[in-house]
């Protein structure tokens, strides 16, 4: 990961610790920890946030980042997600607001802290193989099961993690979001 978004990625998820807010970072970030490094341009953040948390988020970020607290507002009371643009880089941090869905909630309970500097060392709470694999398989099918990019960090991370991974949580977690063909499809072909 490029120096500049990895301070960027550090500075929001050091601020929405700071705040009590529980996040994991998903996404591309989250599959090239687990499996295959790929550059992304932006940055995925699953989290749980509710309204008394967009004013000290606005304030402690919007120095550095164009924050709008209307639209942080409208996408905590639709669960879904708004973005925070560093303005000297441009570079976009996506925060989707957790659902009520189970595996939504997992992907906060099940997340775990993975080092992304080492000198000084510098940690972040990221989704686990298994909820990134799951995530992407959703992501993969909702774009109409096109995706090179996708199915490429889905395939990094089943061969990355082989033998590492709760394949019975995989497998009922995937039939709950309607992807299980799609994971048995990646399971054979990373095999």
């Amino acid at each position: 990961m490029q120096s500049e978004s990895t301070r960027i990625t550090l500075h929001v998820t050091q601020t929405l610790e700071r705040l009590g807010i529980r996040y994991a970072v998903g996404g591309s970030l989250a599959s090239s920890l687990h499996g295959v490094m790929r550059s992304t341009l932006d940055v995925d953040i699953v989290a749980d946030m509710r309204h008394e948390h967009i004013a000290p988020l606005v304030a402690a970020l919007s120095p550095e980042f164009y924050a709008a607290d209307e639209m942080i507002k409208d996408a905590i009371e639709h669960h879904s997600s708004f973005n925070l643009i560093h303005y000297e880089t441009a570079f976009k941090v996506d925060i989707f607001i957790r659902k009520e869905r189970p595996f939504d909630q997992m992907q906060l309970e099940r997340r775990t802290l993975s080092v992304i500097v080492t000198d000084p060392e510098a940690s972040i709470y990221v989704t686990s193989p298994e909820d990134t694999i799951l995530a992407k398989l959703e992501w993969y099918r909702m774009g109409g099961e096109v995706s090179d990019r996708q199915w490429r960090d889905i395939s990094g991370v089943l061969k990355t993690r082989a033998g590492e991974l709760d394949l019975a949580y995989l497998r009922q977690t995937a039939s709950m979001l309607n992807v299980a063909d799609l994971l048995e499809r990646a399971l054979q072909e990373s095999a």
